[in-house]
């Protein structure tokens, strides 16, 4: 099952059809026991009756069974039994049949015999059988012995079918066969109901937490039902959660941007000391080498403060997007320019495919011109020489798509889910002190700046094949206003 509500309307809905088959049977079984009392009580008087019929016609007539030929009771003293609905057998001393009624012998042979056992040999007092017949039919019989109608007669067995007996115990046990699947419908459609009502709150609770994603919705809180059940227990739990995270994530947000904003003016200072310091005619040559490389250390550093500014203060809210309407293509031009020559030394080719119509969008052009220079540096840095880079703009239903496609070194699939975490490399070849050095922000801050404006960013990559990143912008409208003057 795939959710509480299915596996509770099941449960229920088996737990139903247990009781009620099991009342079913108790009930069955006590209509059936005083059933049996009734038939027993009717076969005796039904025996009792023949034994007196045939007393008295032997008492009248003398011997019942005309001598020679096959035996059996004499024409006339037969003919007082028709009409009989029961089974009736009357057998001799040897335990040959005398007389056996029409609806006796309407039966198999087999089922005539196996009543005629219990007459051979006669009983020396009476008896109650139960038996199932060859034909599957339960049948209740009275085998007595009969020593007053006259040799050669010596036992009857009187016998009737234990359905006949128990109509009540049928009929009640037809009726539950045909309610019970209406009722089994009927309760499982009325648990799904039941339970649907029961975990109303808690798909609450489960839309509300869906809906706080990221850091910023953590001031959110759950609604408490009043009814003070596990439900308002588990929400009351679940917003001191939320309250307890709030707070770490907000006392992280605060000393991320304290800390690099506190950052800033020591790092200006260090550069601009040791860039006086490359300038300066009397610094030593063998000096120059250790400053160029601190300087280098200070700009990436650097780099690293400015990306995790711009990412507190994304987190905090207080990072505005002027927006204003843009042709995107003047801001993949520039792109495409500043790619072409960051390639020059490695001779990497790259390509630039635009449309010839405008592509207008809303946008902060600060903020997309760094988002694309981000994408380009990236596509750069990881294609090796004589590889190639494309640029392209297109415009679709679904909005404005960007795409950066290189043939560089590629992310292996486990990696690539993890690609626009903070900080996140995939290995050796992209840390931050390997042959390719970055602040791994590039692509966090990236991300922030294309779902800030609406859109979404997505990538593809395939191991010494290239990597492809993909950004869709929302389209401006008609009526966005006269288009932006471009510089």
């Amino acid at each position: 099952m795939s959710s509480i509500r299915s596996r509770l309307a099941t449960g229920y809905a088996v737990t139903l059809l247990l009781t009620l088959g099991g009342f079913c049977a108790a009930v069955y079984y006590e209509l059936r026991k005083p059933s049996i009392s009734g038939l027993d009580a009717q076969l005796a008087g039904e025996r009792d009756l023949a034994v007196q019929y045939l007393s008295e016609s032997h008492r009248v007539l003398g011997r019942l069974v005309p001598p020679g030929g096959s035996p059996a009771l004499a024409p006339g003293v037969a003919a007082g039994f028709q009409g009989l609905r029961d089974y009736l057998l009357v057998v001799d001393t040897s335990g040959s049949i005398l007389y056996t009624s029409d609806s006796l012998a309407a039966l198999p042979f087999v089922d005539l015999q196996a009543l005629s056992a219990h007459l051979s040999p006669p009983p020396a007092m009476s008896r109650s059988v139960s038996l199932r017949l060859q034909s599957g039919r339960e049948v209740r019989a009275i085998a007595s012995p009969l020593a007053t109608a006259g040799a050669p007669i010596s036992a009857i067995l009187v016998a009737a079918p234990v359905d006949r007996s128990a109509p009540d115990a049928t009929v009640f046990l037809r009726s539950m066969l045909l309610v019970a699947p209406l009722v089994l419908v009927a309760s499982a459609f009325a648990g799904y109901w039941l339970s649907a009502n029961a975990l109303r709150p808690v798909q609450g609770i489960i839309d509300e937490l869906a809906a706080i994603t990221d850091g910023r919705s953590l001031h959110r809180r759950l609604e408490v039902p009043l009814a003070g059940d596990e439900v308002s227990r588990l929400a009351q739990t679940l917003n001191g959660m939320l309250a307890r995270l709030e707070q770490s994530f907000s006392s992280l947000r605060r000393f991320t941007a304290d800390a690099s904003h506190e950052l800033k003016t020591p790092l200006m200072v260090l550069r601009a000391g040791v860039e006086r310091s490359l300038t300066d005619p009397r610094t030593p040559t063998e000096v120059m080498a250790s400053l160029d490389e601190t300087l280098g250390e200070i700009n990436r550093m650097t780099e690293l403060v400015e990306g995790l500014l711009t990412l507190a203060r994304a987190d905090e809210g207080r990072a505005p997007l002027p927006v204003e309407r843009t042709d995107l293509r003047d801001l993949v031009a520039e792109a495409s320019e500043t790619a072409g020559m960051l390639a020059e030394s490695g001779r990497v080719q790259v390509a630039t495919v635009m449309p010839d119509a405008p592509v207008w969008a809303m946008v902060d052009r600060r903020r997309i011109r760094e988002m694309l220079l981000n994408l380009v540096t990236n596509a750069i840095k990881y294609t090796p020489d004589e590889g190639k880079v494309e640029l392209s703009l297109v415009e679709r239903s679904d909005g404005a798509v960007i795409v950066v496609r290189d043939t560089g070194i590629g992310i292996a699939s486990n990696d690539l889910p993890h690609i626009f975490e903070r900080f996140w490399r995939a290995d050796i070849a992209r840390s931050r002190t390997g042959e390719r050095p970055g602040s791994g922000l590039g692509l966090a801050i990236t991300k922030w700046i294309a779902e800030a404006h609406g859109g979404s960013i997505s990538a593809s990559s395939r191991l010494g094949r290239g990597t492809t990143l993909t950004v869709v912008l929302p389209l401006a409208d008609a009526q966005s206003g006269p288009p932006a003057r471009v510089s």
